[in-house]
């Protein structure tokens, strides 16, 4: 198993509000010189928020969400430093609450 970090919040402020385009595209452009793996993911509709023990968490945040998941503790502190509206927690999977960490609960058309 392993644990992943994360920031939540609603879709509306983290794409509409916040200039976080550009965090993504500097922090991923950073990664590439760096030689360094992806090790985080933009998710909208997290399906790890369906797990009973985040219920107190889902129920906190406004729908739709999204949420930035990672490996990194230290980048989701950042993140959580940088953006004022967002929850922050961690949870280890895969597990059987939650078997797929990074999956969505949004329909891929």
């Amino acid at each position: 198993m392993t644990t992943y970090y994360y920031v939540l919040t609603s879709q509306k402020f983290l794409l509409e509000e916040e200039p976080f385009e550009e965090v993504l595209r500097e922090r991923t452009r950073n990664y590439h010189e760096n030689e360094k793996e992806i090790d985080f993911w933009l998710v909208k509709q997290p399906a790890f928020i369906d797990a009973p023990t985040m219920a107190e968490v889902k129920a906190q945040v406004p729908q739709p969400c999204v949420a930035v998941i990672s490996t990194n503790e230290n980048f989701i502190n950042w993140l959580k430093l940088r953006l004022e509206y967002v929850i922050k927690g961690q949870f280890e999977a895969p597990s059987e609450d939650i078997p797929d960490p990074i999956g969505s609960r949004e329909a891929i058309a």
